[in-house]
């Protein structure tokens, strides 16, 4: 029953086989808030999440994190004979690596004779020198 808002219920208990009612007063309170409904997210460019999600991507590795610290650090391109035995890594795996981050749009690579020398993109974005820096400074 329904009184200005108060639901009286009348819920039973038993004790020692005997049935005890009693009329108990409820509250009915308004909903608020529902579920998945109180407030918009703000709003969050999407290519900006993708092209930061492709960079955290190529750069959770450490072998990789390794690889553009070291690129970040120097001022000429580095071979990838230089990685290899830096990193005590076979060939193979070095240039999966920096396909990963040429990918990335982070490195950019040339061959001189039968060696492929790697430097940081001459043209990075603002944003992603920021990240770099704060993670390899």
């Amino acid at each position: 029953m329904d009184v200005d808002g108060w639901i009286l219920a009348y819920p039973s208990t038993n004790v020692n086989g005997l049935r005890y009612h009693r009329i108990v007063a409820v509250k009915q309170l308004p909903v608020l808030r529902e579920r998945g409904a109180c407030c918009d997210l703000p709003d969050v460019d999407q290519r900006w999440a993708e092209d930061t999600t492709a960079l955290m991507k190529a750069l959770a590795d450490p072998t990789r994190l390794t690889m553009m610290a070291s690129l970040w650090k120097t001022n000429t391109p580095i071979c990838i004979c230089d990685f290899t035995a830096g990193l005590g890594l076979t060939q193979p795996t070095i240039s999966h690596h920096m396909a990963k981050l040429k990918e990335a749009g982070l490195v950019d690579s040339e061959k001189r004779g039968i060696w492929v020398y790697y430097r940081l993109r001459a043209k990075l974005a603002p944003s992603t020198r920021r990240v770099l820096a704060q993670l390899i400074a």
